[in-house]
């Protein structure tokens, strides 16, 4: 059901208020950046992309119908921001591969600090989590986009469904195959770095 109070705020930005919008912006930013965040694994994609899904939403206000939820509505366009984004760096990368021999790409890993006491549990943790961020970097686009809505965001399989623009079952067989992926990605990743 639509909050009332996020429907007064749609209604005023599709007139053009950016102060609407803005406090739409406000609502949705940290979400929105999230689902960002893990389909590019790094931060300052993620927040690039995020900004740019905003300005899109902004410019495109006006053509939300209420159809879905508002909020299905802005995490479809981050994704396919996200997708675009990671078609273009694997397009750039391809390019630098075909040109060069090096094999840094550059990309910086965002750590998230731990309060927790036990600096060895800490530790433990942050492997795991490099672990399955390592994984789904190595996911298609696809089965990445649908495992970071549904098993990371949350989100249902009809939302899934709405932000991707896929029939339900789709959704689910997708799914199950972006699992299956990423356990084997996991395995291999795992047997690789045995001593």
């Amino acid at each position: 059901m639509l909050d009332p109070r996020e429907g007064e705020l749609i209604a005023r930005s599709q007139r053009g208020d950016a102060s609407a919008f803005d406090a739409l912006v406000r609502s949705h930013y940290t979400l929105a950046y999230n689902v960002a965040f893990r389909l590019l694994s790094d931060a300052d994609a993620a927040s690039d992309a995020t900004q740019a899904a905003f300005v899109r939403a902004f410019r495109s206000i006006k053509n939300f119908r209420h159809t879905a939820a508002f909020s299905t509505w802005l995490y479809r366009i981050v994704t396919n921001v996200c997708l675009d984004s990671i078609r273009q760096r694997e397009r750039s990368a391809l390019s630098l591969t075909l040109l060069s021999d090096e094999d840094d790409d550059g990309q910086q890993e965002r750590d998230i600090p731990d309060g927790s006491g036990d600096p060895a549990q800490a530790l433990e943790r942050a492997e795991v989590q490099e672990l399955v961020q390592a994984a789904l970097r190595r996911l298609s686009a696809d089965h990445r986009a649908v495992l970071v809505l549904y098993d990371l965001q949350g989100f249902s399989y009809e939302e899934v469904s709405a932000v991707l623009q896929l029939p339900l079952g789709t959704v689910k067989s997708r799914l199950n195959r972006a699992r299956h992926a990423l356990k084997e990605e996991i395995a291999t990743w795992g047997e690789l770095s045995q001593p």
